[in-house]
């Protein structure tokens, strides 16, 4: 499953900015794939925060072939310690554990998360132990489809900008002007900033 948008989003965004236009009409159209499962992303993202991409692989590859299937009924099946073992920290794993168990005994219903706004969404999120604003903004996106995100935070967000724009930095103020000519379509937008942060343009 991929990232649903087309020519009406691609033809708004040219219409605001024709920088980012002329990279849209560059690139074509990108595949990006999503998951609409919320636990998984979430495990995902825990797990991965403030490790090299390449140990985060190596630790993900573990804990599915591990586990078989990442889901709340294994992660509390398995406990604390086999979480561990797979090669994060003892406070990754109970956190992970943690989630695992609110939304098992529906503390913490992620079924409902399509329904909601937003920020509402956000705060749901970022109430839990080791998710932060950019993990939930993830889940927006790739989990939800949500068309509204662009994330600060994210460095490929920031690099891409950087790269498009010529920017040594990406000053708050810039990124709000950039923020509100592309809204409603910032997903879309974050999409090709992406794809610039890891291209020569």
């Amino acid at each position: 499953m991929y990232f649903k948008y087309g020519k009406k989003e691609k033809d708004y965004l040219k219409s605001k900015d024709k920088i980012l236009g002329a990279y849209i009409d560059k690139i074509g159209t990108i595949k990006r794939e999503t998951d609409p499962d919320i636990f998984y992303s979430l495990v995902h993202c825990i797990t991965g925060q403030q490790i090299s991409t390449k140990a985060h692989v190596s630790i993900w590859k573990r804990m599915n072939e591990g586990l078989i299937k990442i889901t709340p009924d294994t992660i509390i099946k398995a406990g604390v310690d086999k979480i561990k073992a797979f090669g994060i920290s003892y406070k990754k794993a109970g956190y992970i554990f943690e989630l695992a168990m609110k939304v098992k005994n529906k503390e913490l219903d992620l079924d409902k998360l399509y329904d909601k706004p937003t920020d509402i969404i956000i705060k749901e999120l970022t109430a839990q132990r080791g998710i932060g604003i950019w993990s939930a903004e993830m889940v927006l996106l790739f989990c939800l489809q949500r068309g509204d995100v662009l994330s600060y935070k994210d460095l490929g967000i920031q690099r891409g900008i950087k790269i498009l724009y010529g920017v040594d930095i990406v000053k708050k103020e810039f990124f709000e002007e950039l923020k509100e000519k592309w809204t409603p379509y910032l997903s879309v937008a974050s999409l090709y900033l992406w794809e610039a942060a890891g291209t020569n343009v």
